[in-house]
């Protein structure tokens, strides 16, 4: 299964992207879904993470408050909403499903994975 970002971009330091995440070969809706995003010379780290019913979330200290996380099952489709951008937001983000449906902080219990959309945030 081949998930779909979308919405990255340039944009100017305190500005805002909101990138969504499509599962278009993926049944059902009990599954949570991660953002992770990796930098040039970085690893790959969870920005945030929500369970399949949108209840429970996990942010990572760096984006707790201007980033948001949330899951549409009707649409297949999980947001992240980035406000209050940084030039050291500037990555790739990747946004993944996992196969349990609780929310997981774990890469490796995440086994369906996007190709990558690049945000970049200048100063």
């Amino acid at each position: 299964v081949q998930l779909v970002e979308s919405g990255g971009g340039l944009v100017q330091a305190g500005g805002s992207l909101r990138l969504s995440c499509v599962a278009p070969g993926r049944t059902g809706s009990n599954y949570a879904v991660g953002w992770f995003r990796q930098a040039p010379g970085t690893e790959r780290d969870l920005v945030a993470a929500i369970d399949w019913s949108g209840t429970t979330t996990y942010y990572a200290d760096s984006v707790q408050g201007p980033f948001t996380i949330s899951k549409d099952n009707g649409k297949n489709t999980a947001y992240l909403q980035m406000n209050s951008l940084k030039p050291e937001d500037t990555a790739v983000y990747y946004c993944a499903s996992s196969w349990a449906a609780t929310m997981t902080i774990h890469q490796r219990e995440y086994n369906y994975w996007g190709q990558g959309t690049q945000v970049t945030v200048s100063s």
